[in-house]
């Protein structure tokens, strides 16, 4: 027997057709028969036997088998002969001891060992695999076989089946063959004449590739060729068809792996580059078929072969997932699926899915491309907005209809409508085609007067059913037909110059605009006149108010002739009376009346006449005012007075304050364009008319200053009416302010301001009012210059995202620059304005202040937005002087001194930048700087009087009372002494905290230091009351001598007095300084503008203090005097002991002494406000002032013998011991304030309260001085 190593056991399959009879219910089947030929011998194999193939026909007369019979042999070498002999048996062979007929035995499958326990088994000719196994038939894996049997089914030995079958349609590889698209890589360099199929290049290639790939690929079932249909660069890519049967995975992989073997290696073939792409066996769906923006769209790619992963592209670009892509992929039912939520017409496109399955030697790829298209769904209502008359007749009885159509026929088509307003009208929803209306249900009372206007929006929801929706929105205003009332204040008819409004009443408070015409016939004008219209909308009112009737409210102008009336009046009894007044008065018939300018007539006797002539008669130096007269103007009168006085006989012209004619009619004009209802057209011309006319009278107006006013009262009046922001009306209004500030009218500016007009400060004012009331035009504000004057300004637009940042450079090269940061622009409301105008003149004709001198450029911003908050700005100044320091931010507050107006430095802060000043303000209005000559070195020599005066004053109060303090006990043993040192302490306590308060201002200012307003308020507050509570302590001092001295009889408690004089000394200086800064303070007038001291110029608040301190000043004067004359004459009842003498001597002369110094003191200080007063009364005001704390401490303290005595005793041991005993006898009760001495003590004495109490006493009561006082009125 051969070695299994080089023999192998060789099957060979007989099918054999047999007919035969077997007994019923037996079992027949297949059986292996082996031949040994190395034995010689032949067995059966019971147990290898087969199943059988086929079952026998039942309707043959004779059961029919078809056997399969495997025959194994040791020896290949009998193949072929078995085969042979099996061949030439002749059929039908009868078998008789079993009853059977052979009727035919065919080889059907061979099977040849291919490895160890593995054999390749081949069919024979006329026979094929069963399609079952068709996937498994790969080649053999030994190279040994012939290449007439490349291929093979590899099985493992024993082989149980199944075998070939004789050849059908069904059987592997019998069927139509396919066409494969593969390709593969050669790893070499790319020739172009591959590109060409006749060259020798291309023809050799293709060659070599299609016989290796023939002989590779004819394995496959169904082989019938490989065809190499070109190449590609990129190295070199083969592409090559292979035309087969229906070939598994695994069996092209295989195949591909044998093509090397099959091709010179020259041809460098990579067996990892083989791919094959399949586009028709993928099956690619797209739900839904029409495809709207909006919906989500699912892409569906299903394959009947195994896949690794699977992948989508749009276009070229892979899609992963996200918010809106998802993709999901099931191996096992081989299928992926692209969602996309919410497509836009930007999904529109190719859409491929990629399906790869690898191996080492093959790879297969699915693919499939559809392309979609994302259609707009347009959604089109029959209104955007509509507005409907909800108690209009018609609309409530047909209702109104609402639709909204699509652009296309969409089956599941989804509609509602949704209703959102105030106003709750609903209707009913009807779809019809492609469309879905809504008819709404109107009824007048849902849509009640006051809600007439509110807007209910309709919104008609469209829905595709796959995720697409479109809404559209349909406002709905509803109005109400309004019911109007017209009203006037008075009947038809209405005097010139009288006033008169109409009002006008709707009960519906919705409208879009309101305008009141005159009518008259067919003629109709608009009332064109912001300022005479006032609207209010709850409820719907305008009122039409006119201040002063003219022609102009009529239908036509009436012009009649002046008319003269004259009047004799003789007066009898010149005796009773010397002056008194006429005046016209003209009623007309509507019982209107109107009263001429009263004339003030003088009666003076005949011989005292002096001037008689036409103009009048008059005593020599008498005045005569006469109106103007001027025989050009048709009136015959112009605005103005002449002043005339009778000098020497003859009426004089002492001032002419006449307006010209040219001005005069001007003025007129003004007066009748204001109140004209045509006012806001009709400014454009005549501001061009002001111009021309201002520079033909510039001559008369720089020579009178009535002429100067007159322009100003023009442009103030002007500028109250809303004027179109155009160049030319800007130009004419500015170039009119410039030519009356130019430097030929300073004369007359000088004068204006001489008189304390306002006419500087209105002029400014009304450039701050036209500007604020300028229109856009075109939404801007055009930059407008007129040599002294320049405005620019901007439109706030809507998100506005930019600085407001100008500049502007004067002639004289003067700079200002305006920035209001974005953040505050943005707090503005949209179209409104933000203008700015420079003057390089006008601020120089403004009243002269005393902060300093104007030393830049003057800036007016105004906003047309009301604003109530802050608004920070920021301003660069160029300094004009460098010379001047000091610089101040200062703006024009129109109503200090008197409404005059004046600088003001409240809410803004400089910063000196070298040659310029940063301005930071929180408000707008008219702005520049103030600067004054250095004098931070130039201490005058009052100033160091002041200064080192007030140093010895505060030493002397502080000493005066810690003196006070040491000696109470000693000398307030008796209710006169002690209500003397009580006064006397709380006078030096008052004028030290006065002092103190005095020198910590006054060297602020001196050091040039800006000082809080607030700061400057409070101090000059404190000053002006303590200096008060000075006065009236020595006030008290002075009427409890007084008291003393002449009520003898009268007896009052220490407490009676104490109340009455702190009520006196503190209660009354709070009650002035209170009153003062409540009157003064909301005009800005309650403190100076240079010192922190009582204002005199602009309010006379310092007569709050020196009315009180003269008055004071008086009565001590008079109550010293009284003391004097009782003391130097006492009589009969008058019998004050001597200690009581020496006490009223020692008041009497410190209020004799007191009361002169200080009442001098303040003497002069009235004295230096006189305008020029020489400079002796400073000095000696400086002086006296500093040093009264000095004369305090010697005449009120010092001088007195009790306290010299007292401090003695203080300082001697012995006596203080003896005083200690002699007081021993009394009971002493310490007050509850009482603390640690001395400080206790000094505020115990303020309040007058002592150290000790005596609640009785040891003397006799007896004395002849408590019967006369029957008190304890014992002096000092």
């Amino acid at each position: 027997m051969l070695s299994p190593t080089t023999t192998g056991l060789h099957c060979l399959l007989l099918l054999v057709s047999a007919c035969c009879q077997i007994p019923q219910g037996s079992n027949f089947y297949p059986f292996s028969y082996v031949i040994d030929t190395a034995l010689g011998q032949e067995s059966f194999y019971p147990e290898m036997q087969r199943q059988k193939r086929n079952m026998l026909i039942l309707d043959l007369p004779l059961p029919e088998y078809t056997v399969d019979i495997e025959v194994s042999l040791q020896d290949s070498s009998y193949l072929e002969p078995i085969k042979d002999y099996f061949k030439n048996v002749n059929f039908p062979l009868n078998i008789s001891n079993v009853q059977t007929t052979v009727s035919n035995i065919s080889t059907t499958t061979v099977c040849l060992p291919s490895g160890e326990n593995s054999s390749c088994c081949f069919c024979e000719n006329g026979y094929a695999w069963p399609s079952t196994v068709c996937s498994d038939v790969m080649p053999c894996p030994s190279l040994s076989l012939e290449r007439a049997l490349p291929c093979g089914y590899v099985q493992k030995m024993p082989f149980y089946g199944p075998y070939c079958e004789p050849q059908t349609e069904e059987s592997c590889g019998m069927g139509e063959p396919i066409v494969m698209n593969m390709s593969v890589r050669l790893d070499s360099d790319f020739h172009d004449d591959l590109k060409d199929s006749s060259s020798v290049l291309h023809q050799k290639y293709k060659a070599d590739l299609e016989k290796a790939f023939n002989a590779s690929y004819g394995c496959l079932p169904g082989f019938v060729s490989a065809t190499v249909t070109g190449f590609s660069p990129g190295s070199v890519f083969v592409n090559y068809e292979v035309r087969t049967g229906a070939a598994s995975f695994t069996q092209i992989g295989d195949s591909n792996r044998g093509v090397p073997q099959f091709l010179d290696s020259s041809y460098h073939l990579n067996p990892f580059t083989f791919t094959r792409v399949i586009t028709n066996q993928t099956n690619f769906t797209v739900k839904p078929s029409n495809i709207f923006e909006g919906d989500t769209v699912r892409l569906t790619c299903e394959i009947n072969s195994t896949f690794a992963n699977a992948t989508w592209y749009h276009f070229d670009q892979t899609i992963s997932t996200s918010s809106r892509y998802s993709i999901e992929t099931v191996l096992a039912t081989r299928r992926s699926i692209l969602k996309i939520t919410n497509v836009t017409t930007k999904d529109s496109g190719s859409y491929s899915c990629v399906f790869t399955m690898s191996s080492p030697y093959h790879t297969e790829i699915h693919n499939a491309t559809e392309t979609i298209s994302v259609l707009p769904l347009n959604v089109t209502p029959n209104f955007e907005d509509i507005d409907v008359t909800c108690n209009s007749p018609e609309v409530q009885a047909k209702g109104f209809l609402l639709s909204c159509c699509i652009d296309r026929h969409l089956k599941s088509l989804k509609v509602s409508w949704k209703v959102n307003g105030t106003i709750n009208i609903t209707g009913t929803s009807i779809l019809s085609g492609n469309c879905t209306e809504y008819l709404l249900n109107i009824n007048e009372s849902l849509c009640p007067p006051e809600k007439s206007g509110a807007v209910t929006t309709y919104t008609c929801e469209l829905e595709t059913g796959h995720g697409a929706r479109r809404t559209r929105s349909i406002g709905v205003t509803y109005l109400r037909k309004a019911h109007v009332t017209i009203s006037s204040s008075t009947n038809s008819t209405v005097s010139e110059g009288y006033g008169f409004n109409v009002t006008c009443e709707s009960d519906v408070s919705n409208y879009d605009s309101l305008s009141w015409k005159i009518q008259s016939g067919s003629d109709t004008k608009t009332v064109d006149c912001d300022m005479c219209i006032e609207n209010r909308k709850f409820p719907a009112t305008s009122v039409l108010t006119v201040k002063s009737a003219s022609q102009d409210w009529r239908e036509k102008k009436k012009k009649d002739n002046l008319v003269c009336y004259m009047y004799n009046h003789t007066e009898k009894e010149c005796n009773k009376k010397e002056e008194f007044e006429a005046y016209c008065r003209f009623i007309n018939h509507i019982e209107q009346r109107v009263d001429s300018e009263h004339i003030r007539l003088n009666l003076i006797p005949v011989k005292k006449i002096s001037c008689s002539d036409k103009l009048g008669i008059g005593t020599e130096g008498s005045i005569l005012i006469k109106p103007c007269c001027d025989v050009k103007n048709p009136k015959g009168f112009t605005r103005g007075n002449i002043t005339y006085q009778c000098i020497n006989s003859s009426w004089k012209v002492a001032r002419n304050d006449c307006l010209s004619g040219p001005i005069n009619d001007l003025l007129s004009n003004a007066e009748s364009l204001v109140n004209s209802p045509e006012a806001k057209a009709e400014l454009p011309f005549y501001l061009a008319q002001l111009k021309e006319q201002t520079k033909e009278e510039l001559t008369t107006i720089k020579n009178s200053s009535a002429n100067l006013g007159a322009i100003v009262t023009i442009l103030d009046m002007v500028s109250s009416i809303p004027a179109e922001a155009e160049e030319v009306t800007m130009k004419n209004f500015l170039s009119t302010v410039d030519l009356i500030v130019n430097d030929s009218t300073t004369e007359a500016w000088e004068n204006l301001n001489k008189e304390k007009t306002r006419q500087s400060s209105l002029l400014l004012q009304s450039v701050e009012n036209f500007s604020l009331r300028l229109q856009p035009v075109n939404n801007t504000i055009p930059s407008v210059s007129a040599n002294t004057i320049h405005l620019q300004g901007i439109v706030v637009k809507e998100n506005s995202n930019t600085n407001y940042d100008k500049e502007f450079l004067s002639r004289e090269n003067l700079t200002v620059k305006v920035v209001i940061s974005e953040t505050e622009i943005q707090t503005l409301t949209q179209n409104s304005t933000v203008v700015s105008v420079m003057y390089s003149r006008l601020g120089h004709i403004l009243p002269q202040s005393t902060f300093g001198y104007v030393n830049g450029l003057l800036i007016t911003t105004t906003l047309s937005s009301n604003r109530s908050q802050k608004f920070d700005v920021n301003m660069t100044f160029a300094k004009k002087d460098f010379s001047l320091k000091m610089p101040k931010c200062v703006f024009w507050n129109f109503t200090l001194n008197n409404n005059r107006g004046d600088w003001d430095t409240s809410g803004c802060t400089p910063t000196e930048l070298g040659d310029y000043v940063l301005c930071s303000c929180n408000h707008l209005t008219s702005f520049s700087i103030l600067m004054s000559p250095d004098s931070s070195s130039k201490l005058i020599f009052e100033d160091y009087i002041s200064y080192i005066g007030l140093a010895i004053s505060i030493v002397s109060l502080v000493v005066c009372i810690i003196i006070e303090s040491l000696v109470w006990k000693y000398v307030t043993n008796n209710t006169t002494s002690y209500m003397r040192h009580v006064c006397i302490l709380n006078i030096a306590t008052s004028l030290l905290i006065a002092d103190v308060w005095f020198i910590v201002t006054a060297s602020i200012t001196d050091q040039n230091q800006q000082m809080s307003r607030d700061i400057c308020i409070m101090a000059t507050f404190f000053i002006h009351f303590f200096y008060l509570c000075v006065f009236f302590w020595m006030l008290s001092l002075g009427l409890i001598l007084f008291y003393r001295l002449v009520f003898i009889l009268h007896n009052t408690s220490k407490t009676a007095q104490k109340t009455v004089a702190f009520c006196l000394g503190y209660v009354c200086p709070f009650v002035i300084a209170v009153t003062t800064i409540a009157v003064t303070l909301p005009k800005n007038s309650y403190t100076r503008k240079d010192v922190c001291w009582l204002n005199w110029k602009d309010s006379k608040a310092l007569l709050a203090f020196v009315i009180p301190a003269l008055i004071i000043v008086a009565t001590n004067l008079f109550i010293a005097a009284v003391v004097i004359i009782k003391i130097l004459r006492p009589t009969i009842g008058d019998r004050s002991s001597g200690q009581e003498r020496k006490s009223l001597f020692q008041i009497g002369k410190s209020v004799a002494i007191l009361t002169p110094l200080l009442g001098l003191t303040w003497g002069f200080g009235f004295a230096i406000i006189i305008k020029n007063s020489h400079r002796a009364f400073h000095i000696l005001f400086s002086l006296l002032n500093a040093l009264q704390g000095l004369f305090i401490l010697v005449f009120g303290t010092l001088w007195d013998k009790k306290i010299q005595e007292a401090l003695l005793k203080r300082n001697s041991s012995s006596k203080w011991s003896s005083q200690q005993s002699k007081s021993s006898s009394l009971i002493l009760v310490t007050p509850m304030l009482a603390m640690s001495y001395p400080f206790s003590r000094t505020f115990n004495n303020l309040c007058g309260k002592t150290g000790k109490y005596r609640v009785s006493s040891s003397e006799p009561s007896t004395s002849s001085t408590e019967n006369t006082s029957k008190a304890y009125s014992l002096l000092n």
